[in-house]
């Protein structure tokens, strides 16, 4: 079974979970703003809110933007950008092994998974 483990930190001025930091990756991964945006399924205005969220909640920007121009514009991880995503999920990937026993007893207690029926034949009145 593959289950998988996120975490999220509640800060007092803001969150870091799963999802800002997948879309930091996506960012990273294709230089953009609004492409690492549709690779989560968001609209590019979603996308730059949440950077601009991270961007305040830490003291140093996690991403960095680049206008557009005669190349066009683009947007990239800063070092702390990076930092903060390498931490993270290093601690995703510690908690998986403090907390694996447990996981795997929790997933032992899970209901099999549901199989699509087989069609029933019809039965005629007798």
């Amino acid at each position: 079974m593959s289950t998988r483990l996120t975490i999220r930190l509640d800060f007092d001025a803001g969150r870091l979970g799963a999802g800002k930091i997948a879309l930091l990756e996506a960012i990273e991964k294709t230089g953009s703003i609004s492409a690492g945006g549709r690779a989560q399924g968001m609209s590019y205005r979603r996308a730059w809110l949440l950077v601009d969220d991270l961007n305040q909640l830490f003291a140093e920007p996690l991403v960095a933007a680049h206008h557009g121009g005669v190349n066009g514009g683009g947007a990239a991880l800063t070092a702390e950008g990076r930092r903060i995503v390498a931490l993270y999920r290093g601690a995703e990937a510690k908690m998986r092994a403090a907390a694996g026993s447990e996981i795997d007893a929790i997933e032992g207690g899970l209901a099999p998974p549901a199989r699509a029926a087989a069609p029933q034949a019809a039965i005629a009145p007798g």
